[in-house]
């Protein structure tokens, strides 16, 4: 039998996470209390990188992946800000 984990909810120490990954590189991209907002969140990233692919390719800019996972609160990074669909954009990808 194995152990059940709350992640749905009710648990304040549990966050979703966006996670932007490019190559071995990952970063948490932005935090949310629920998976839906994590979801919606992740497919408008998405969206935002196929609008600019061409372009991204172009520029030789790595095209980043985004995935959705539980967090606790305890394992964000101390210094941790939001990261912009683009990256980039802000001097830093990943």
């Amino acid at each position: 039998m194995g152990i059940l984990v709350n992640v749905r909810g009710g648990d304040d120490d549990t966050l979703w996470a966006v996670v932007a990954t490019v190559g071995r590189k990952s970063r948490i991209a932005e935090v949310f209390r629920s998976r839906t907002q994590a979801l919606d969140d992740r497919a408008w990233r998405d969206q935002q990188v196929k609008a600019y692919a061409d372009w991204l390719v172009r520029a030789k800019q790595p095209i980043p992946n985004y995935s959705v996972t539980p967090i606790r609160r305890a394992d964000l990074p101390r210094k941790w800000t939001p990261l912009p669909a683009l990256g980039f954009l802000r001097g830093q990808m990943i």
